[in-house]
C-alpha cells in the first residue's frame, strides 16, 4: 500500500509479540521521525533499530538476549529502559555512562551476578527492579548514590544481612522495596530508618520478630510479611497510621500476637492472616471502620466478636477451614430477608401485601422511654413562661394559616372548572438524547454544527462550519446569553437541494431532539439551500459557501453490485470456532479440517472425512449468520462432504487435486498467529500505537471500548474496528495507520484490511473473539400465544409484573373451634329437616340396602350410598298469614352421599353413576343433588345425621354368606376423637395397635380376641386421665354398638390398666404422650402455584392424612414446631417459595405468640416423625394411585 502521510505523526508503537527472527524488522519505523517510545516485547529480536538514538522508551523484554545490544549505548534520550524476562549475564560499563537521563530500569528476570560500578552515575534513577537475579557477591554499593530512588525491587536476590547494602538509610526519598523470596533472619537496621517508606514487601523469608521501631513508617499503606516465623506483631503497630493493607499470612501468630490496639489502625482495609494459629481475633481489629476483607481461613477459630456484623465496608470474609468455629449470631437489625425468586419475603411487606398493618420487631417498646431529668427541665422552663409563650404564638400561626387555607379553598370553588387545551393532555416521553448528542451541549456560547450520516448527526469540525454540501442535511445551533443572564438557543435546520430523502427527515427529527434536550422554548427553523433569510446569514461572519457533492453517507442501501472477494477460510475448534484465513486453493484443503469458501453469493462448506462434527456444525452456522446478517439472505449455502464435490467448486480453487484425493496440507503444520490488538490514541498533533493486553491470549468483547477505534492484526487479515462514539479524525487517523501497519510486516499475497463499525462487525471478526455470540436468550418452556401476549423480552416482562404471591392465609387467626352448644343447636336442625336417609353398600357390582344395626360403621374397602330426604318450609310472602284450616304443602329435596374409603376403588363411583344415580334422578328429577365424600372429608351435615357414632374401620366389610369361612378375628384398636367441632367426632381403627399412640386426653377401643368358642374376646372401653366425661360414655356406647354378645365390655381408666390383656392384646407398655396442646394450634396449609402464581391457603380444622397433596409443599404447625411437608412429585421452585414463606410465618408466630416459639422442620413423605403424625387422626398407610 501506499504512503499514507501519517508516519511522521507517530509518537509510539508497539511491536510485541511479532516474530522478527522470522520476518524483517519493518523498515517504516525510519519515517516516523517523531517515535519517541518502542516496545519490542517478546520479538526475537537480536539488533537494536538504528531509531533507537531519539526514543525516550525501549522495552526490550522477553527476548532471551545473551547481551545488551552495542547499539544500545548510543541510545543517549533513552528515560525508561526494560530488558527484563531475558538472558544477560553482564552489563556493559558504557552503558550506564552514555544513559545518565535514566529514570526506570527494568533488569529483572535475567542471570546477573554483579552490576556495573558505573550505576552510581544515574542521580536521575527514580525505579530500579533487580528481581530474580543471582546477586549472591554483589555488594551493591552503589545504590547509596541513587538519592532520586523511589521504587527498590530486589526479590529473590539472595539477600542477607552478610551482603545487604550498607547505607541505604540515606536513601530519603524510597517508597517502595522489596526485598521478598531472601533469607533474611530479621528486617534490616536501615530500613527501620526510612520514614517515607508506602510499600514494603518482606514476605518469605526467615523474619521471627520485628523492632519496636517500626513507629517511623507513618506514611507505609502496604505491610507484607506473608510466610515468615513471626510469633507476635509489635505492640507499636497502632503507629502505622496510613497503613491500608497488611497480610501475615502463613506464620506462628495466636490471639496474644496480634496486639488489641490494632482497631487505631483507622485506615486499615486488609487484613490477611490466613494458616496461623488463631483461635480468636482481638475485638479491636473490628473497630476498624474502613476494612474491607478479613482473611483467616486455616485457622484454629472457635468463635469471632459480635461487632463483627457491624463492619459497614466489610466486602469478603474468609474463615474456611476452621472446623471448630462458630459464627456470632447477626443482629436483629441487620436481618433483612432479601428477594428470592423476584419475590420479596420480608414480613412486614408479606403483611402489607395480606391488607394488615406492619409488625414492630420482637422486643420492642412502643412507648419512648421517659427521661426524668429532662422532663424536670422542661417543668423548670415552663415556670419561667417561655414555654408558654412558644406554644401560644404557634397555636396563634395555626390558626391563620388554617383560616387563610380555607379562604384559598372557597376562592378555588367559586372559579369555574376550565377545560383543558389539547396540548396540555400530551405528555413528552421520557427519551435518552444522550447517545445521540454530546451532554455538554449548549453549555458555551458560541455556534454548533452538525451534519447528518446514516440517519444521526455527527458534529462538524470549526473550520467547516458555514461551508454546506449541496446533497448534505446540517443542525445548526446558536447558544447566547438572555437579558436575564440565563443561556438560550435557535435552532436551525439546513436542507440541501440534491439530499436524499432520510437526511432531511433525520434533520427535522434531530433538531426537535436538541431542542428537548436542552428544554429550549424556542421553535425548530427550516431553511432550504439557497432560499436562507437574514438571520440565517448573520450566523456566520464569513458567510456561507455552497459545495458540490455529499459528503456524508446515505442511511438508505445504494442498489449496487458489490463485487466479492473469494476467500478461504480453514475452521479449527470445537467449543469456539476459529476462522483462518488461507490460499484460495485446492492445496490448502485438508481432509482433517473444515473450510468455509466465500465468493459473495455462493457459500461453500467442505467437510474432510476425518473432520469433527461439532466444527461442520458451527462452520454451517456461522455461514448462515454471514448470509442473514451480511448478505441479505441473498447467498446459497452448500454443505460439500469431501468426495461430493461439485464442478463449481473445483473451479473457484484452482481445479481438483491429482487423482481426486485429497492429503495433507503442507500450511496445516503451522500454529495459529497469535493475533495483536492496537488501541489507537490521538494526542496534540501525535499518534500512538499501544497494544491492549489480552489476558490468557484470549479476545474477549469487553476489550472494545466504544469511545476508541482499534486494529485487530490477525496476520492474514487486518481489522479495524470503530467505536460508535470515536471522533471523526481518531477514524480517519486509524484507516491509515492500518494501511501502514498492513505494510509493515511481511504477509501473505491473499491478506487484506476490513473495516468493522461497532454493531455491524463481520461474522469472521466475531470469530476471533471468546463468547461473541449473536443467539439470544431463548425461554424454551414459553408459548407462542404467550409471547404475543406479554412480548418477548423477559426482562421488561419480569419489571412490569412482579411475581405474583398471596401468603394472606399465614397471618390469618386460627379458626375457633366450634363449641360444644352450638354443635347440639346447628345437629339438631339438620336433623330435624331430615325426613328420611336410606342407606346402601356396593356387595361384589351391585348395591344393596345396608342392614341397620351396621348404621354408622364404615370400611375403608368399600363405597356407601345414603339417600337423604330434607324438608325445605315455604316461605310466605309478607303480609300474609298461614292458613291453619289449609297450610301449604312443603317441598323436599333430596341429597345422595357417595362415600368412598381411603383404600376403595374407582369402580364403587362408576357403578352408582351408571346405576343408583339414574334411577334416583328418574324419580327425584331436578330436586336430587349428588355429594361425593371421601373418608375423613365428609361434611358437617352428613356427619351430624349419624350423632357422633361414625366409626371407620380398616379393611373390608364381612360378608355374610352360608359359605363364608370364618375369619379367626385380630386385635383392633380405636381412637376416639373430635377435630374442629364436636359433631366431625369420628372413631377411626388405628392398624397396627402400639401403646405409643395412647394419649391421656382421648378415649381408646381395645378389642382382644380369644380361642374360646363362647367368647370370642374382651374389648377395653381406655379412659384417659384428662378425657372429656362426654367422650367417655360415647366411647362406651360406640363399644357396645360395635360388639354384641360375643364379647365383655370393661371401662377401664388410665393406670388401671389389667396386665393380662390390655397391655398383651396392645403390644406391650410403651411411653405415650399426656398432653394433647398441639390440638390448640394445630393447622395445616397447602403451598401450590397451580393457580399460576404461589399461594399459601389453610385447609380447615378437620383436616386429615389424605390432604398432604403430593404435588404440592403443606406446611403443618403443631405450636411447637413448624414442619414442612414435601411430596415425591413437587417442583423446585414450589420448595424454595414454600421455605421463604415457612420462614414468614415463624416470624410473624415469634411476634404473636413469644411465649411459643417455632422451630422449622423437614418432613419428607413416607418418613414423617411422630410429633407430624400425632395431628392427623387416624394416622395410617398412604392411598397409593395404582399405575
Amino acid at each position: 500500500m501506499a504512503a499514507t502521510g501519517v508516519l511522521p505523526f507517530v509518537r509510539g508503537v508497539d511491536f510485541s509479540r511479532n516474530d522478527f527472527n522470522v520476518i524483517k524488522f519493518p523498515h517504516n519505523v525510519e519515517d516516523m521521525t517523531s517515535l519517541r517510545w518502542l516496545r519490542l516485547a517478546r520479538t526475537q529480536i537480536t539488533e537494536v533499530p538504528k531509531e533507537v538514538e531519539k526514543l525516550k522508551k525501549l522495552d526490550l523484554s522477553h527476548n532471551k538476549l545473551k547481551e545488551v545490544p552495542p547499539d544500545l549505548e548510543n541510545a543517549k534520550s533513552v528515560l525508561v529502559l526494560n530488558l527484563a524476562h531475558n538472558e544477560i549475564e553482564m552489563l556493559p560499563n558504557q552503558l550506564f555512562i552514555n544513559l545518565l537521563d535514566l529514570f526506570f530500569v527494568d533488569l529483572s528476570d535475567n542471570v546477573l551476578e554483579t552490576l556495573p560500578p558505573q550505576l552510581r552515575r544515574l542521580t536521575s534513577l527514580q525505579t530500579l527492579i533487580l528481581n530474580n537475579n543471582p546477586l549472591i557477591h554483589a555488594q551493591l554499593r552503589q545504590l547509596p548514590a541513587l538519592t532520586s530512588l523511589q521504587t527498590l525491587h530486589m526479590k529473590n536476590t539472595q539477600r542477607t544481612l552478610a551482603n545487604f547494602p550498607t547505607g541505604l538509610d540515606a536513601l530519603t526519598n524510597l517508597q517502595d522495596i522489596d526485598l521478598s523470596y531472601n533469607d533474611l533472619p530479621r528486617v534490616p537496621e536501615a530500613l527501620y530508618k526510612l520514614s517515607s517508606l508506602r510499600r514494603l514487601n518482606l514476605c518469605n523469608n526467615q523474619i521471627s520478630e520485628l523492632s519496636l521501631m517500626i513507629d517511623v513508617w507513618t506514611k507505609l499503606e502496604t505491610l507484607n510479611l506473608s510466610r515468615n516465623q513471626l510469633i507476635a506483631m509489635p505492640t507499636s503497630l497502632h503507629k502505622l497510621v496510613s497503613l491500608r493493607k497488611l497480610y501475615v499470612n502463613s506464620n506462628q501468630l495466636d490471639f496474644d500476637g496480634i496486639p488489641p490496639n490494632v482497631g487505631k489502625l483507622h485506615d486499615l482495609e486488609i487484613f490477611s492472616a490466613a494458616d496461623n494459629n488463631l483461635e480468636m481475633i482481638p475485638e479491636g481489629l473490628c473497630r476498624c471502620g474502613k476494612l474491607k476483607k478479613l482473611i483467616l481461613n486455616k485457622n484454629r477459630l472457635i468463635t469471632l466478636p459480635d461487632i463483627l456484623h457491624l463492619l459497614p465496608e466489610l466486602e469478603t470474609l474468609d474463615v474456611r477451614e476452621n472446623p471448630d468455629l462458630v459464627m456470632p449470631p447477626k443482629p436483629a437489625e441487620l436481618r433483612k430477608a432479601a428477594e428470592y425468586y423476584n419475590i420479596d419475603f420480608s414480613l412486614n411487606n408479606q403483611l402489607r401485601l395480606a391488607g394488615a398493618a406492619p409488625q414492630p420487631a420482637a422486643g420492642e417498646q412502643s412507648t419512648p422511654h421517659k427521661d426524668p431529668i429532662a422532663r424536670k427541665l422542661r417543668l423548670r422552663r415552663r415556670r419561667d413562661g417561655q414555654e408558654s409563650e412558644k406554644v401560644l404564638k404557634g397555636m396563634r400561626e395555626v390558626a391563620k394559616e388554617k383560616a387563610a387555607h380555607e379562604n384559598s379553598k372557597d376562592e378555588v370553588e367559586r372559579e369555574p372548572v376550565k377545560p383543558k387545551r389539547w396540548d396540555e393532555h400530551l405528555t413528552r416521553p421520557q427519551l435518552d438524547y444522550r447517545e445521540i448528542f454530546d451532554e455538554a451541549v449548549g453549555q458555551i456560547p458560541g455556534l454548533t454544527s452538525w451534519e447528518i450520516e446514516n440517519f444521526l448527526p455527527n458534529i462538524v469540525e470549526e473550520a467547516l462550519v458555514g461551508k454546506f454540501y449541496e446533497a448534505d442535511c446540517y443542525i445548526v445551533l446558536k447558544t447566547f446569553i438572555d437579558e436575564t443572564n440565563s443561556l438560550d438557543w435557535q435552532i436551525w435546520y439546513w436542507i440541501g437541494e440534491k439530499a436524499t430523502l432520510d437526511k432531511k427527515a433525520c434533520a427535522a427529527i434531530h433538531a426537535v431532539n436538541l431542542r428537548n434536550l436542552l428544554g429550549a422554548n424556542c421553535r425548530t427553523i427550516r431553511v432550504e439551500m439557497n432560499d436562507e433569510d437574514d438571520d440565517f446569514f448573520d450566523l456566520f461572519e464569513n458567510g456561507i459557501a455552497y459545495i458540490e457533492g455529499g459528503r456524508t453517507a446515505s442511511g438508505f442501501f445504494t442498489v449496487e453490485d458489490t463485487e466479492y472477494e473469494t476467500k478461504l477460510y480453514k475452521a479449527t475448534g470445537t467449543q469456539s470456532v476459529h476462522m483462518e484465513r488461507c490460499p484460495a486453493d485446492v492445496s490448502s484443503l485438508d481432509y482433517r479440517h473444515v473450510f468455509l469458501l466465500d465468493t459473495g453469493l455462493k457459500l461453500f462448506v467442505w467437510v474432510g472425512k476425518t473432520s469433527k462434527g461439532v466444527t461442520k456444525t458451527k462452520t454451517r452456522l456461522i455461514s448462515e449468520k454471514i448470509n442473514k446478517n451480511e448478505r441479505k439472505n441473498k447467498a446459497e449455502i452448500f454443505v460439500l462432504p469431501q468426495g461430493q464435490e461439485t464442478a463449481e467448486f473445483w473451479r473457484l480453487v484452482g481445479g481438483p487435486p491429482p487423482s481426486l484425493v485429497v492429503k495433507e496440507s503442507e500450511q496445516s503444520g503451522f500454529g495459529l498467529i497469535e493475533p495483536r490488538l492496537y488501541r489507537v490514541e490521538l494526542g496534540k498533533g501525535y499518534l500512538n500505537l499501544p497494544q491492549v493486553e489480552i489476558p490468557k491470549a484470549k479476545l474477549v468483547q469487553r476489550l472494545l471500548d466504544t469511545k476508541c477505534v482499534y486494529i485487530l492484526d490477525c496476520n492474514s487479515d487486518v481489522f479495524v474496528w470503530i467505536g460508535k462514539k470515536s471522533t471523526r479524525l481518531i477514524r480517519a487517523a486509524a484507516l491509515k495507520l492500518s494501511q501502514e501497519l498492513y505494510s509493515m510486516m511481511e504477509r501473505p499475497k491473499y491478506a487484506s484490511v476490513s473495516r468493522c463499525l461497532e454493531g455491524g462487525e463481520q461474522q469472521i471478526f466475531k470469530t476471533k473473539f471468546v463468547g461473541w455470540d449473536d443467539v439470544l436468550p431463548v425461554d424454551y418452556t414459553r408459548t407462542a400465544e404467550s409471547v404475543i401476549r406479554r412480548g418477548a423480552d423477559l426482562k421488561v416482562i419480569m419489571e412490569r409484573d412482579k411475581m405474583k404471591t398471596d401468603l394472606s392465609a399465614l397471618f390469618m387467626p386460627r379458626q375457633p373451634g366450634m363449641s360444644a352448644d352450638e354443635a347440639e343447636t346447628l345437629a339438631s336442625e339438620w336433623n330435624e329437616d331430615l325426613d328420611g336417609m336410606e342407606s346402601f353398600v356396593l356387595e361384589g357390582k351391585k348395591f344393596v340396602r345396608l342392614p341397620e344395626e351396621e348404621l354408622g360403621v364404615f370400611y375403608s374397602d368399600d363405597s356407601y350410598v345414603f339417600l337423604c330426604r330434607y324438608w325445605v318450609p315455604v316461605d310466605l310472602p309478607e303480609g300474609e298469614e298461614e292458613d291453619e284450616e289449609d297450610p301449604p304443602e312443603d317441598e323436599y329435596k333430596c341429597i345422595v352421599y357417595f362415600w368412598q374409603g381411603r383404600t376403595a376403588s374407582n369402580m364403587g363411583w362408576l357403578t352408582f353413576t351408571f346405576s343408583l344415580q339414574k334411577k334416583f334422578a328418574a324419580l327425584f328429577q331436578d330436586k336430587l343433588e349428588v355429594v361425593r365424600q371421601h373418608q375423613q372429608q365428609e361434611n358437617l351435615k352428613f356427619l351430624s345425621h349419624f350423632k357422633r357414632k361414625f366409626v371407620i374401620r380398616t379393611g373390608k366389610r364381612p360378608m355374610k354368606t352360608p359359605n363364608t369361612e370364618t375369619v379367626k378375628p385380630s386385635t383392633e384398636f380405636f381412637q376416639l376423637r373430635a377435630n374442629g367441632s364436636p359433631i366431625a367426632t369420628r372413631c377411626v381403627q388405628i392398624a397396627p395397635a402400639s401403646a405409643s399412640l395412647l394419649n391421656s386426653c382421648f378415649c381408646y377401643i381395645l378389642m382382644v380376641p380369644f380361642d374360646s368358642e363362647d367368647m370370642h374376646g374382651i374389648v377395653y372401653v381406655w379412659v384417659g386421665m384428662k378425657a372429656d366425661h362426654d367422650e367417655a360414655k360415647l366411647a362406651e356406647q360406640i363399644a357396645y354398638m360395635m360388639y354384641k354378645d360375643e364379647y365383655t365390655i370393661q371401662m377401664i381408666n388410665e393406670g388401671e390398666e389389667p396386665e393380662n390383656f390390655f397391655w398383651v392384646g396392645i403390644g406391650g407398655q410403651r411411653p405415650y404422650d399426656h398432653d394433647s396442646e398441639f390440638m390448640k394450634y394445630c393447622r395445616l396449609f397447602r403451598c401450590s402455584n397451580e393457580k399460576g402464581y404461589f399461594t399459601v391457603s389453610e385447609k380447615c380444622a378437620d383436616f386429615c392424612q389424605d390432604d398432604l397433596a403430593d404435588d404440592d409443599v403443606m406446611i403443618l404447625d403443631n405450636g411447637e414446631q413448624v414442619f414442612l411437608w414435601v411430596g415425591k412429585k413437587t417442583s423446585d421452585v414450589e420448595i424454595k417459595l414454600a421455605f421463604k414463606s415457612a420462614q414468614v410465618y415463624i416470624q410473624h408466630i415469634r411476634i404473636k405468640q413469644p411465649e411459643r416459639p417455632r422451630k422449622l422442620l423437614l418432613a419428607m413423605k413416607y418418613k414423617e416423625h411422630k410429633r407430624f403424625t400425632k395431628c392427623f387422626h387416624g394416622w395410617g398407610k398412604y392411598k397409593e394411585v395404582l399405575k
